[in-house]
């Protein structure tokens, strides 16, 4: 519909361009045929003025003959001083006509045959009537061709007159009737136009009604899920607490009957109350870690600077007994101060050190690295080309695993590894990744059987609604077991 509208534009201003060069065309044809007429009535204006000079010279001529008085001579001398640069002007006129400058030669031919006549009558004495008379008929022959040879020029050019005047007014109509035909064509393709923008509109309101009725569906639905969402927190909440408590009483009976009739128990009783304790305390674990997933979401924290260098120190330091238990050689760079939320942060990091130090070869110091490096969005699918971003990554030298499996072990309750191999709940790094996404970055991870594992962490610089001056951490340090 667009590319109709604009093409229909396209057309109207094509259409109203040409009508303007063809009707200038047209007016400019018009203009040179009414010239050629205008041309034609001034050299038969000239013709005429010719003539009317002549009559002068040869009344002038008679009345001084017949009463000698020297005053019928004024029309004669200023007809004879005029009528060289009429003939001049005549012949300027007639250059482009061939055949009528001829004529303008033999007629100029003969007025001077004619003046010449005249000035000798003037000169002759009135007794010889004789040759007065002969005088008196050359001067009548001649002014008599001179008469016949403009009347035939102004005949043709009369003729040319009716030729241009026809001409003139058929480009005249020529020109009506082409501005006629192309402002109606320029009216009907704005009439289409018309119907064209008029359908589109309609079609935008229409859809704009639709759009505001899926804006108006979408906030009920949100206010909705919202009301949900709201619930369900609730309910997690009430539930953990609910559920804690009685986890809470077994684990504490089942420590108690252990220690007090530890001794009673016969064959695998005690293997029992022992099961019984840890299924409890994985239980609360569990329900934990749950929690910590439905709240990253959900609970809004502002965004604020945090000192990842501090954050990765005190997880270490919680996890000292652990690290040392394991020979663990921990190796820390210098890592940025970023804008996010710290608690999320911390269980982030938390998740990914826990575990590295869980999936350990045997028989192998393991190793724990972790550094960040500056990099571009553009670099990561996903992420905001020319925005700063750090990569952070947390290297081990583990039991690795295959990459086929690498968005698996990023959902809810996936593991690769049976809970008899290795302890966990299967949604550390379900809520890694939920911490990720929630502060616009991107996780991924490269490993391969028994060779290890990285995870690559790619965090924002700066929170796009928390642009405020930072500054980064060059401490770099180093905690291994000893």
């Amino acid at each position: 519909m667009n590319r109709r509208i604009a093409l229909g534009f396209i057309a109207a201003l094509v259409l109203i361009a040409v009508g303007f060069i063809i009707s200038f065309y047209s007016y400019h044809q018009y203009s040179q045929d009414t010239e050629r007429v205008r041309h034609t009535y001034e050299v038969i204006g000239a013709l005429d003025e010719t003539l009317s000079l002549l009559k002068d010279v040869e009344a002038g001529a008679r009345g001084y003959i017949i009463t000698k008085d020297s005053s019928f001579l004024e029309p004669y001398q200023t007809s004879v001083t005029t009528l060289p640069g009429h003939m001049n002007r005549l012949r300027l006129l007639l250059k482009d006509n061939r055949v009528q400058l001829s004529r303008v030669n033999k007629i100029d031919t003969l007025i001077q045959t004619k003046l010449a006549v005249t000035q000798v009558r003037i000169g002759v004495a009135p007794p010889d009537k004789t040759n007065g008379f002969k005088l008196i008929r050359e001067a009548k022959r001649y002014m008599d061709d001179i008469r016949w040879q403009i009347s035939v020029m102004v005949e043709t050019e009369r003729s040319l007159v009716e030729v241009r005047s026809r001409q003139a007014n058929r480009s005249f109509r020529h020109t009506l009737i082409i501005i006629f035909a192309l402002s109606l064509l320029t009216f009907l393709t704005v009439v289409v136009l018309y119907r064209l923008l008029e359908a589109e509109l309609l079609r935008r309101q229409e859809n704009e009604d639709r759009l505001r009725d899926y804006e108006r569906r979408l906030k009920e639905q949100i206010r909705q899920l919202e009301a949900s969402n709201e619930e369900l927190e609730r309910f997690a909440f009430v539930a953990s607490h609910d559920l804690q408590e009685p986890l809470r009483k077994i684990q504490a009976f089942s420590n108690l009957i252990t220690d007090r009739y530890g001794s009673l128990f016969e064959g695998d009783s005690l293997l029992f109350m022992k099961k019984i304790g840890a299924s409890a305390e994985r239980m609360s674990k569990l329900i934990k870690d749950l929690l910590n997933f439905s709240r990253i979401s959900s609970h809004r924290e502002d965004f604020k600077p945090v000192r990842l260098n501090e954050v990765i120190q005190r997880i270490l330091d919680d996890q000292e007994l652990r690290i040392k238990g394991l020979g663990v050689r921990v190796e820390v760079g210098p890592l940025p101060t970023i804008y996010a939320v710290a608690s999320q942060m911390d269980h982030l990091f938390t998740n990914l050190i826990s575990n590295a130090l869980k999936f350990i070869r045997p028989d192998v110091q393991p190793v724990l690295r972790i550094s960040a490096t500056p990099v571009d969005g553009a670099e990561y699918p996903g992420l905001v080309a020319g925005r700063n971003y750090f990569e952070f990554t947390v290297q081990d030298n583990g039991i690795g695993f295959d990459e086929k499996y690498l968005d698996h072990i990023f959902k809810v309750f996936q593991r690769l590894h049976g809970k008899s191999e290795f302890e966990g709940t299967g949604i550390g790094l379900a809520i890694c990744k939920r911490v990720v996404v929630y502060h616009q970055g991107y996780i991924t991870a490269r490993s391969k059987p028994k060779q290890g594992t990285s995870f690559v962490i790619v965090l924002p610089e700066s929170h796009p609604l928390h642009n405020h001056d930072r500054t980064n951490s060059t401490e770099a340090y180093s905690y291994s077991a000893g």
